[in-house]
């Protein structure tokens, strides 16, 4: 890290000042269909259970075994072109058994929601050399097999069934799911969409029981959304008379799924229910077999996410007890719940909790009770990797030396042993092997396209897996400035961390229109040190100043700074944002009448109401899917960070683009997806209305049939060149 300079009346903290020499022009198309600049990573990587080996998918035709310590490949373990009549010509995904004799392949993969999908799912048998279909039913989900590898488990249809692959049988677990009223074994949307997982059930480590959730969501509202003929792709069913797709979506307030717990017992076919106690209007945002096998640990939260319980639960009884509590004064972010880690002593778990004030490592016996805070300072943990048994050492991510960069760490139990792994400057991440023995660690900063290299233990590098040479000789003939980092000072007294990306050759005594982007949700980071071509480096090219800044509310600066937007989302963000925009001005270098702001999602929120708070400091703004009310948005996200509306009607409302429309400044281009299942095209709606209602002249585009990522055939091109057009217009006078 260099060293701070003041430049402007700003600190200047400099990561990268990245300037391209070459003739070659930037185009729109780069970003929005070839994807000339996507940098190429290491794929489907695995860890072989001995720590010697890892293998990787290539070419979605076969499965490759390398040794870690020469690099050389050792075997080809799977390759469809070596099957006769091979029902599958290819495969995205896949998974081994525990003792690694058969593999599961994932195929013919169709998108759900964020992360839930159906598939068709085949199993490659090493021992026997047999590639069979799991089922014959169509659209399977979450095929896992049991740890034993005899079995494996999946849902069809909201029902939950089992696979023996000994007898080739299939057996039914549930028999009561049903569209729109009960789901077994899969969450419902928002479970899956805020709380991050679409499989709701878990092996346990004997193989013998099998835990599933049970959603019933009947008593949850619809919510329909009118689907088009479209084109890409065309459903021609809705070609005279649109069909109506309505799903369980509960907003701020209303009724969500009432869930239960289920322990299948394979040897007598039963299910019994687990006692999670008499409250419905409760969250069971994770379950995690112990190491021993009849021990359930279930996470129980209440509605207002500030209390966590740990029920250890016997899965053969479903009998429950408190173990621990967790609270907090705001929420218990949802950051932490992959972070539960049953240790293989038997007898203590990690967990990781903001009650320093900052993201930390701690140890717990089985009792609950602490007994070890395992990493210290004034900075956050951002990933738990594991603990090596064998050298008793913890491993995790970092934002320990800025919260614009990662870093890999470690540290002894008993603290004496500490250290980094990693060398480089900007954003790692590492995949360590069974038995920590090696990682394999992937880097990137805004110099340096993604590197990925194989370290041992203590941090050497053993060898480049993947160093995009090709990517960086493509760069070198490329014209472009990217972005440099530093810090703004605000009112609040908190210095925030932005960046700049200037035009090609800029001129300190010229005048430059800016756009400001920007995301600004809780618990996000839009400025860090890691690699990303964009374009914001096109606009730069075509003589835009474009500047990103994280405010208040984001991540990776501790907890305070992270939950002081509580009860009133967006009024902080908005805040920070106009007053950067108000510093902006006084720049020498930018033309104070032509600043814009954009932001996709939250981000487009934030456009909104800084054209409504920015008195005028704002020529332009391009809100993408907005919220624009959160009693608009799902229950389990809202309600985190504001409660619900009848609780809190003022931090709803107060801080609402509809409360404030006729207060709106500069011209607005608004944009929606028609079948936003995320953030419904309502919001953009509502929003127009109020708008038109106040005499507000603004630009609208609706994108049809398309999702909150506003994407599929010609669309994005379409819609990065709206973007271009309408700042070009507004902004270039």
């Amino acid at each position: 890290m260099k060293s701070m300079l003041s430049v402007i009346g700003m600190f200047l903290l400099v990561f990268a000042s990245y300037a391209q020499n070459g003739t070659k022009q930037l185009q729109i198309t780069d970003f929005t269909r070839d994807y000339s600049f996507s940098a190429k990573s290491v794929y489907g990587l695995r860890s072989m259970s001995d720590g010697l080996h890892y293998t990787t998918l290539e070419g979605r035709t076969k499965i490759v075994k390398y040794s870690y310590k020469t690099g050389k490949q050792v075997a080809v373990l799977f390759d469809i072109s070596k099957q006769e009549d091979s029902p599958i010509k290819s495969f995205s995904d896949y998974t081994f058994s525990d003792d690694e004799t058969k593999i599961l392949l994932t195929t013919n993969i169709k998108s759900i929601y964020r992360h839930s999908y159906t598939a068709q799912y085949y199993i490659w048998n090493s021992v026997t050399s047999e590639l069979i279909a799991l089922s014959e039913k169509k659209e399977q989900q979450l095929a896992t097999f049991s740890p034993n590898g005899e079995r494996v488990a999946f849902v069809y249809k909201n029902n939950l069934y089992i696979k023996s692959l000994r007898f080739k049988t299939e057996h039914q677990v549930t028999f009561d799911g049903e569209y729109n009223k009960i789901i077994n074994g899969a969450p419902d949307w928002v479970y899956e969409e805020e709380f991050a997982f679409n499989k709701a059930f878990a092996w346990s480590p004997d193989s013998k029981l099998l835990a599933y959730y049970k959603f019933n969501e009947t008593e949850v509202p619809l919510f329909g959304m009118t689907m088009f003929k479209g084109a890409k792709p065309s459903y021609d069913a809705n070609a005279l008379y649109p069909s109506n797709h309505t799903f369980k979506y509960p907003k701020a307030g209303e009724k969500n799924s009432v869930v239960e717990l289920y322990v299948y017992d394979l040897k007598v076919k039963k299910s019994i229910s687990v006692d999670v106690g008499e409250e419905t209007d409760q969250y069971i945002p994770r379950i995690k077999w112990t190491r021993d096998a009849n021990k359930l640990c279930v996470l129980r939260m209440n509605r207002h996410q500030n209390k966590l319980d740990f029920l250890m639960v016997n899965g053969k009884t479903g009998y429950s007890k408190v173990i621990m509590t967790e609270k907090n004064d705001r929420f218990v972010d949802e950051g932490h719940l992959d972070n539960l880690y049953f240790m293989k002593d038997g007898k203590h778990f990690l967990f990781t909790s903001e009650k320093s004030g900052y993201t930390h490592i701690y140890m717990y016996n089985l009792n609950g009770f602490e007994v070890k805070q395992i990493t210290k300072g004034d900075f956050d943990v951002t990933n738990f990797y594991g603990y090596d048994t064998k050298r008793r050492l913890f491993y995790y991510q970092a934002a320990a030396q800025t919260p614009m960069q990662r870093e890999v760490y470690f540290v002894s139990l008993d603290g004496k042993k500490k250290g980094k792994l990693t060398t480089k400057d900007g954003t790692n991440n590492a995949v360590f092997s069974a038995g920590y023995q090696y990682f394999i660690n992937y880097f990137s900063n805004v110099e340096t396209p993604t590197l990925v290299t194989l370290n041992d233990r203590k941090g050497k590098q053993i060898r480049v897996l993947e160093d995009n040479a090709a990517l960086k000789q493509k760069l070198s003939e490329y014209a472009f400035n990217n972005k440099t980092f530093f810090k703004i000072p605000v009112s609040s007294g908190y210095e925030l961390n932005a960046w700049m990306i200037k035009p090609k050759g800029f001129d300190a005594n010229k005048k430059y229109p800016v756009l400001m982007t920007q995301y600004s949700g809780p618990n996000s980071q839009q400025v860090l040190d890691r690699w990303g071509l964009s374009w914001y480096n096109y606009l730069a090219q075509e003589g835009y100043v474009v500047v990103c800044v994280d405010p208040r509310g984001t991540g990776a600066r501790g907890e305070e700074f992270r939950k002081c937007t509580y009860m009133q989302l967006g009024k902080y963000e908005s805040d920070d944002q106009v007053e950067v925009a108000q510093w902006l001005a006084k720049q020498a270098y930018v033309d104070a009448e032509n600043i814009a702001i954009w932001g996709w999602s939250f981000g487009g929120f934030m456009v909104n109401l800084c054209l409504e708070k920015g008195n005028g400091v704002f020529a332009a703004g391009i809100s993408v899917a907005p919220v624009t009310n959160w009693r608009y948005y799902d229950s389990i996200y809202t309600e985190r960070y504001m409660r619900t509306p009848k609780e809190n009607p003022d931090g709803y409302d107060d801080n609402s683009p509809l409360t404030h429309a006729d207060k709106l400044q500069g011209r607005l281009l608004l944009v929606h997806g028609s079948a936003d299942d995320n953030v419904h095209v309502q919001n953009a709606m509502e929003f127009s209305e109020q708008l038109v209602q106040a005499g507000i002249q603004f630009d609208m585009a609706i994108y049809t049939n398309r999702n909150h990522s506003i994407y599929g055939g010609n669309t994005r091109t379409h819609l990065y060149n709206r973007f271009t057009d309408f700042l070009n217009l507004h902004l270039k006078k």
